[in-house]
């Protein structure tokens, strides 16, 4: 049979909106790299400064955890073969979990961790499991309730959206600053099964989800309290153990997700929760169930990663971090961006509209940095914005040298922007 020369409805479709993304200013294009992922890197042919990766530790390209990842292969081979629950389970595995526990045991009563390839498939798996073990009550008309932070990551709000599809519960959005108003929802809320799904630092702004105040409100409405702490494993505490170090919280109701490609430099993220909530996920958690276990090599890796995180060097590596705010904080003179309060490595600046935030970043682009602009829906209209992040690979000489650029194309781009408003 010839083919049709007619374009099939889905293509046209596609074509539609594609046009309508470049409209609105809001195609994303892939960028290659030809290096390791690091401060110095080569994109396009051309060695650009990035301030725009989540290796917040300089973990990434580190020799130690190079050198673990040819050992792990060199030891258990390039895959794992199967789903953990048929034969992909390694040894690899279950050392890692269990040093991923004791890394959360003076937070978590009775802490078990489960490894996971990504940080958005953990986070689906734990939201869909975890709420349904509410469904034999709501067989019974008790009900399934979530309320979800307004600025939670994608994956958090994927795992929000696909548990509400399979267990029919009510999906409650809340301001995260706002406290009081979270409060009042759950105190009309009749439902016996309850959630509160948040970020640890929010992954956009860069400011610290307040777990303590967020722990009093599950306690007093017995939810359980699940925080994705992406940003926040590795740089914060003392030891880098996230947040619930930092805050020194401990109960047996949170549930907590670390990542593992940011600040541990290498791949995948984990749950961690009471065992009990933990048997739950591998029983009943379908991404879990049915994904092909992550390489053994790479959970040997993150273990080597964990040492590092732990030890001297990682806390030099925090207090080089801190530093590097403290300058950011203290020298950076903005009169129409808008900077942030933000202590951690995320430090975005927001211009507003997509066209201010894309000329700023090709201006960046020219004079050799890479940060890209960010969008809607990544950001809420209006907010498009530079995410800067900083790692400890960068200099205090380098961040001074980015601040003074930045003063010189905020000038350039507000200019222009009252230039064609006129």
């Amino acid at each position: 049979m010839k083919p049709s020369t007619t374009p099939f409805t889905a293509l046209t479709l596609a074509q539609q909106q594609l046009d309508v993304l470049d409209a609105n200013l809001l195609r994303r294009r892939l960028k290659q790299t030809q290096s390791p992922c690091d401060v110095a890197v080569t994109v396009g042919g051309r060695q650009l400064k990035a301030f725009c990766s989540n290796d917040y530790l300089g973990f990434a390209n580190h020799p130690k955890l190079i050198a673990a990842m040819a050992e792990g292969a060199e030891r258990y081979g390039v895959g794992s073969g199967a789903s953990h629950l048929i034969s992909g389970h390694s040894q690899a595995h279950d050392l890692l979990e269990a040093e991923l526990a004791r890394t959360q045991a003076e937070h978590i009563d009775e802490a078990r961790a489960l490894f996971f390839c990504t940080g958005y498939l953990a986070n689906i798996t734990a939201i869909t499991a975890l709420a349904g073990l509410g469904l034999q009550a709501a067989k019974q008309n008790a009900g399934i309730s979530i309320y979800s932070a307004k600025l939670n990551h994608a994956s958090l709000i994927d795992g929000v959206k696909l548990a509400a599809a399979q267990t029919k519960a009510a999906v409650h959005l809340f301001d995260h600053t706002k406290l009081a108003d979270l409060n009042n929802m759950l105190q009309a809320d009749s439902s016996s099964h309850k959630l509160i799904v948040t970020d640890g630092v929010f992954s956009m702004d860069g400011d610290l989800a307040p777990v303590a105040d967020l722990l009093a409100i599950a306690e007093a409405h017995d939810a359980l309290l699940i925080v994705d702490d992406a940003h926040g494993f590795g740089v914060l505490g003392k030891y880098g153990h996230g947040i619930l170090e930092h805050f020194q919280i401990q109960s047996d109701r949170i549930v907590y997700i670390g990542t593992l490609g940011k600040a541990a430099g290498v791949s995948g993220a984990f749950v961690c929760a009471h065992k009990t909530l933990l048997e739950c996920l591998i029983q009943k958690g379908r991404p879990y169930i049915y994904s092909t276990a992550t390489p053994p090599a790479i959970a040997h890796t993150v273990l080597a990663s964990l040492r590092l995180i732990e030890g001297e060097e990682g806390q030099a590596r925090r207090a080089h971090l801190n530093q590097l705010i403290a300058i950011w904080h203290h020298e950076l003179q903005l009169h129409h961006w808008q900077m942030s309060s933000s202590m951690t490595p995320i430090q975005p600046l927001v211009l507003g509209s997509n066209a201010a935030a894309l000329s700023a970043s090709k201006q960046l682009d020219e004079a050799g940095y890479w940060i890209p602009a960010i969008r809607p829906p990544t950001v809420p209209e209006g907010s498009a914005r530079l995410r800067i992040t900083f790692s400890a690979n960068h200099s205090t000489q380098a961040v001074r040298e980015l601040i003074a650029e930045l003063q010189k194309i905020e000038a350039l781009v507000y200019t222009a922007s009252e230039t064609k408003a006129v």
